[in-house]
């Protein structure tokens, strides 16, 4: 099987083109009133990359269905996850000039948080690997409800990890889940109960003492919370060199990542970086979609 980021699609669930017509329907609730004007007139749009920087294309499957369900083709210039310069010709829209309009907002407004979720996902990523950090770069669950599966599709084509895609997905015991149940021990064993052999169990710890705890119960992952800056790699040497041979387990660093302190938490003691810098208040990036003047007009 490819390997092909065009292949991406095939990780999305049969429930994905529903979200497509809820998202037309809302933008089209009753009567398309400019639709009446153009009529049904056969036109031809150049959708273009725009913007001022390079940017990288994410989104082609949903962009396409887009069009697809109001009786449009589309016809791509460049593969999903290439890396272009504004202004480019990414792709050919070809239908009815009511429903080439039907769709273009909805289209556009798609393709420019993924493609600027990817973009922003293959910078950290590039910064990351520049500081000669080879761990997991992978984004977090602090997505826009109703919109998550195009937010983390961006993530996947910019070259990062998903991280859990939802709270199915690994079990994740936090500081609400601890104080709880009572201890980390007793969190993570109620969660092996029901989690099986199949489920990650990963646990948010914001000492040496509880990561301690945390990997002599058992946790796959440990994720030290609000141990930053100098403290970091000492913690995770010595909880390694205490542990090896006795534990197999990763860890993890998250919360205030960014561009310009990366460089201080792309150690390699720490296997996963997570972070929400990648989808969070990401600049979009701009395209738009042009009606090609007829040549007999």
């Amino acid at each position: 099987m490819s390997s092909s980021l065009e292949h991406f699609e095939y990780l999305l669930p049969p429930s994905w083109k529903t979200q497509v017509t809820a998202w037309l329907q809302e933008d089209t609730p009753s009567f398309d009133y400019g639709g009446f004007v153009v009529g049904e007139a056969q036109r031809e749009a150049y959708l273009l990359g725009k913007g001022h920087q390079a940017a990288v294309l994410a989104g082609k499957p949903f962009f396409t269905e887009v069009f697809e369900q109001l009786g449009c083709e589309v016809e791509w210039h460049m593969e999903e996850g290439q890396t272009f310069e504004p202004v480019k010709h990414v792709a050919t829209v070809r239908g009815k000039a009511r429903h080439v309009l039907l769709g273009e907002r909805v289209a556009l407004n798609m393709l420019a948080r993924c493609s600027g979720i990817a973009t922003k996902s293959k910078r950290i990523l590039d910064i990351a690997r520049g500081c000669g950090y080879q761990g997991i770069i992978a984004g977090t669950r602090k997505t826009t409800p109703g919109f998550r599966l195009v937010e983390k599709y961006g993530m996947l084509v910019g070259g990062i990890d998903c991280h859990r895609y939802d709270l199915s997905s690994m079990i994740m015991l936090k500081d609400n889940h601890i104080w709880s149940s009572g201890s980390i021990t007793t969190a993570i064993k109620q969660a092996r109960k029901v989690g099986g052999f199949s489920q990650l169990v990963e646990v948010e710890v914001g000492s040496e003492a509880e990561a301690d705890e945390a990997i002599d119960a058992g946790a796959d992952i440990i994720m030290l919370d609000n141990i930053e800056g100098d403290q970091l790699a000492p913690v995770a040497r010595r909880l390694r060199d205490k542990w090896s041979g006795k534990r197999k387990f990763l860890f993890e660093s998250s919360g205030n990542i960014t561009e310009t302190n990366l460089h201080e938490r792309a150690i390699n003691e720490i296997d996963i970086l997570s972070t929400s810098v990648v989808h969070q208040s990401v600049q979009h990036i701009d395209f738009s979609l042009k009606i090609q003047k007829p040549k007999d007009v």
